[in-house]
């Protein structure tokens, strides 16, 4: 009897781990469509055509503010809001996927940038297109993300939104001030956050090695200011106890739209070959708990 009840535990816990039922549940809605409150009603127009959207649509839309900003993760109220976005919150384990229809027009964040964000701030099964018809940095379009979550009535962790916010402004400043290409930036945060998965940090000492240990198998130099902030944000992603091993399928496609584009940017090899021990090592746990199940 005593080895059935182990059968049953460990089947319930596979299915939990491989099935999502851990993930929150929400209704998936038609999309909603986030417009940036600064825009006119010609580049409004043109967001609606860039999507494949006609005014009066389908979607519901809604206007981000200055407001949202300080309500959501408390920034700057009077913040101008240009960025846009259409989001679809989909089923649970569908995952996640951003797509950046404007690139020309977003000039600092890239779609991996805004996926790592995202799974920062507790959002995991969601379809994102965003548009800008002028030149922004792109920023604004993660508020109003959040803000889609918000009248879908589906509640993100405050702290862990600010943290999200907090982990694009790291990203983009990486890249500014280090000169390193967006690809590179996400190729940090994602592995970064795989070892978390793997490791689970419990102190900022461990939480450094993490941090030092990516950088070498990047042969990523930064600027000591630079390590420093990069390790405060990690911490505090430790801080919040982020189960990061919940999104190993999501973070895994962020590495693999990176390594879409490798060869043109000459990453290194020895990054994906990390990318790859990462999963067989948690395979191999699966396997090991199993064993002593049934020991």
């Amino acid at each position: 009897m005593k080895k059935k009840n182990k059968i049953l535990i460990a089947f319930l816990l596979v299915v939990a781990m491989f099935t999502g039922i851990v993930t929150p549940a929400y209704a998936v809605s038609d999309s909603v469509l986030i417009l940036g409150e600064q825009l006119s009603e010609d580049q409004r127009q043109e967001v609606r055509e860039s999507l494949g959207l006609s005014e009066g649509g389908s979607q519901q839309e809604y206007d981000v503010t200055g407001e949202d900003y300080a309500n959501f993760i408390d920034g700057n109220p009077n913040a101008n809001m240009y960025s846009s976005a259409l989001i679809k919150l989909e089923s649970a384990g569908e995952g996640l996927a951003v797509n950046i229809l404007t690139p020309e027009n977003i000039t600092q964040v890239s779609a991996e940038m805004y996926e790592n964000a995202l799974l920062t701030a507790g959002a995991e099964d969601v379809t994102v297109d965003v548009v800008s018809p002028i030149t922004v940095t792109g920023h604004s379009a993660l508020t109003g993300i959040y803000k889609a979550y918000d009248v879908e009535g589906v509640e993100l962790d405050k702290e862990r939104m600010e943290l999200a916010n907090d982990e694009l402004e790291v990203a983009t400043e990486l890249a500014e001030s280090e000169g390193m290409d967006q690809e590179k930036v996400s190729q940090l945060l994602t592995e970064i956050k795989q070892m978390i998965a793997e490791q689970n940090p419990v102190t900022r000492e461990e939480v450094e090695e993490i941090v030092s240990e990516q950088l070498d198998n990047l042969e990523i130099t930064l600027s000591e200011e630079d390590r420093q902030m990069l390790i405060n944000l990690v911490d505090r992603m430790r801080e919040l106890d982020i189960d990061f091993s919940r999104v190993k399928d999501q973070l895994k496609d962020i590495a693999d739209s990176v390594l879409d584009r490798a060869e043109e940017l000459g990453l290194d090899e020895g990054f994906w070959q990390s990318v790859g021990n990462f999963f067989k090592n948690l395979i191999d746990s699966v396997g090991n708990f199993f064993k002593s199940v049934f020991n």
